[in-house]
């Protein structure tokens, strides 16, 4: 049992969600996973707001959550989802998953508050088949010469993970993708919203590829 508890965040994030959702963040979750297929992790399912998104191709959802109250939240969501989804409880860096077990691999918002970013990427490697797919929209530093990115290391050492579970906003994970074996094919840098200066506001949406081992003659 991974037993965490944000019981402060976690309303508040049920609420957020919504109200981000309404904003924009609803498309960003239908483009992460349009055209996925067979199996599919999904790692920090939050009160499950990706569910309704998933397409018709996917054959089950295995939906990985710690936190408590969210994780209730995600159950109740699953029950209306359009696919089958089996919500968990489980940390990134120890997934309840065998070696191999799925097509694909689904992190929303997640890789920005995991203590171990390198534990949480050797995991997902481990439970991807090889040639299976990442899929990640995530929170990433800006860029290094610019305020924000001084803004964000300020807030990242102080406040803003203690008030946000974990969330750090400074972070290079699409290079940590890179670190962790897998090829990004395609990258997508934008703010959201479009017009914010946040700490929060510079993403990435993206697909890597798990690589398929070359034979050896």
């Amino acid at each position: 049992m991974a037993t965490v508890s944000h019981p402060v965040f976690a309303r508040v994030y049920e609420r957020l969600s919504v109200a981000m959702d309404r904003a924009g963040t609803a498309a960003f979750r239908r483009d992460l996973v349009a055209g996925l297929s067979g199996r599919v992790i999904e790692i920090g399912a939050g009160n499950g707001r990706m569910f309704a998104h998933y397409p018709a191709g996917v054959t089950q959802v295995l939906a990985v959550e710690p936190e408590r109250r969210l994780r209730a939240a995600a159950e109740r969501a699953a029950s209306t989802a359009p696919v089958p989804v089996t919500v968990v409880d489980g940390l990134a860096e120890a997934l309840p998953a065998g070696d191999g077990e799925f097509d694909a691999v689904v992190v929303a918002l997640v890789l920005c508050t995991v203590p171990d970013q390198a534990s949480a990427l050797a995991e997902i490697s481990r439970v991807l088949r090889p040639g299976g797919q990442v899929r990640f929209f995530e929170h990433v530093a800006a860029e290094e010469a610019s305020g924000l990115h001084r803004a964000q290391r300020l807030v990242d050492a102080t406040l803003w993970p203690k008030l946000f579970a974990g969330c750090h906003t400074n972070r290079d994970t699409v290079a940590a993708i890179g670190a962790a074996g897998f090829e990004v094919e395609e990258l997508r840098r934008f703010r959201f919203p479009a017009t914010s200066n946040s700490p929060s506001s510079p993403c990435v949406l993206g697909r890597s590829i798990k690589p398929v081992p070359t034979v050896q003659r």
